[in-house]
């Protein structure tokens, strides 16, 4: 079993153990992904360039652990690999941003 797998298992007991599945349709476990991406967005909002590499760690951990928690919750629900659409979508990335046009520029791929 691989870590994804392991965290996933964890997940599901957790949410399980306290009737949970319930609440967590895919319209609710997307929109909490949001919600708790917003509040991500929130560690670093206002801060300067340099102030944002320094924020809470602990802080950001939380979010992030939130974020991750209902994503892989979403993909669990609709029986996807998190891994596979992971790299299913670096391998589309890479056609959309061969690396002799994209790399050192942020331009989306249809400026390149």
């Amino acid at each position: 079993m691989n870590k994804f797998d392991k965290v996933i298992k964890e997940l599901i007991q957790f949410r399980d153990e306290r009737d949970w599945e319930q609440f967590h349709d895919s319209k609710n476990l997307a929109l909490a992904i949001s919600i708790e991406a917003a509040e991500l967005n929130e560690i670093f909002l206002w801060k300067k360039e340099d102030e944002a590499e320094n924020i809470n760690k602990d802080r950001l951990k939380e979010e992030l652990a939130d974020v991750l928690s209902f994503a892989f919750l979403l993909a669990e629900k609709h029986k996807l690999d998190v891994c596979d659409i992971i790299s299913e979508k670096i391998i589309k990335n890479a056609l959309k941003y061969p690396v002799d046009k994209a790399k050192g520029t942020a331009k989306k791929y249809n400026e390149l």
